[in-house]
């Protein structure tokens, strides 16, 4: 069993892949992979102005507002509107995509999976869950509040805001929130 707790202080801003803004890194699979060779990753990014996204040749993307009205997300000349928060959004990341803030800056959690190689299913959870990684898959749970718990074994664990769980293998234990959390699982295709 493998379970890492990943802490919201830790994670260091980075240009975006097209340099129009920032993104911290929760996690990628497999772990210390390019920025161009994952089979998932998942990020925080912060958007402060309308603007191109970056394009991702065979990879799918859910991304689900967590602060913020919203935006207008226009993906190969389509709009949809993602202005209901935690409300998961998928849509092809190798399609020429622009967003366009609805009513200020929003960070935005993403995830980015390889279609040909990975599957991933995005929820935002409230209350108790049970983390459960797919056989020989991987789940991730991202507190979006203070005072979430991830119960198992001997000890708790204080999760806080944008602190993750990280597990493959044997489950890692209860998650106990005080707000939402998104879990993601990702699993082989």
């Amino acid at each position: 069993m493998t379970v890492r707790i990943l802490r919201a202080a830790e994670l260091t801003p980075a240009p975006w892949k097209n340099g129009g803004g920032l993104t911290r890194e929760i996690a990628t699979g497999p772990e210390g992979t390019e920025a161009d060779a994952f089979d998932w990753r998942v990020s925080l990014a912060d958007v402060t102005a309308d603007g191109p996204f970056s394009v991702f040749p065979g990879v799918d993307r859910i991304l689900t507002v967590v602060e913020g009205a919203g935006m207008d997300l226009v993906v190969d000349g389509e709009h949809h509107i993602v202005d209901e928060p935690l409300w998961p959004h998928g849509f092809p990341g190798d399609l020429p995509t622009e967003g366009f803030l609805l009513g200020g800056p929003v960070v935005n959690l993403n995830v980015m999976y390889r279609r040909a190689r990975t599957r991933a299913e995005t929820a935002v959870v409230c209350g108790t869950v049970r983390l459960l990684p797919p056989e020989g898959g991987t789940v991730l749970a991202v507190s979006l509040d203070d005072g979430a718990e991830l119960e198992g074994g001997d000890d708790g664990v204080r999760l806080g805001r944008y602190d993750a769980v990280l597990a493959a293998g044997e489950p890692p234990g209860i998650l106990r929130t005080m707000g939402q959390a998104v879990l993601v699982t990702f699993s082989r295709t």
